[in-house]
């Protein structure tokens, strides 16, 4: 019989892998709200009179959290494209510039935003291509 670092070895991980990328999502987000909460009280909504976004706030909050933990992040930056960030705001989150945010993200956020190259992003996603400034 094999051994069980054998066993281990051969096991088949893939659900357990999943529910640990579950459990950390769920938590960025969470850590996200208290942040975003914490340097805002008065975040009910988005278009409040000042001008603020706690939604995309939050989505920025959860990027930069993801970041720091050593994630990958391009669901968060999916997300905020399609909820209109530009990628000068994600640029800031992320530490880098617009320039270095579109072209560490932009590819894969076309593969799931415009899965069939049509080129019709749809929603509010920020028109800022710099390819197109």
């Amino acid at each position: 019989m094999n051994s069980l670092i054998e066993q281990v070895a051969a096991s088949d991980v893939t659900g357990h892998a999943a529910a640990v990328r579950t459990a950390a999502v769920l938590d960025v987000q969470a850590r996200a709200h208290r942040l975003v909460a914490a340097l805002d009280p008065a975040t009910d909504g988005p278009g409040r009179a000042d001008g603020g976004d706690p939604e995309r706030a939050w989505g920025l909050a959860c990027l930069r959290i993801a970041l720091a933990a050593g994630m990958d992040g391009v669901e968060d930056v999916v997300m905020l494209r399609r909820s209109g960030a530009t990628w000068a705001q994600i640029g800031a989150v992320a530490g880098i510039t617009r320039q270095s945010a579109h072209e560490r993200w932009n590819a894969r956020v076309l593969e799931v935003l415009d899965r069939y190259g049509l080129g019709e992003l749809g929603g509010r996603v920020a028109d800022d291509d710099p390819r197109s400034t």
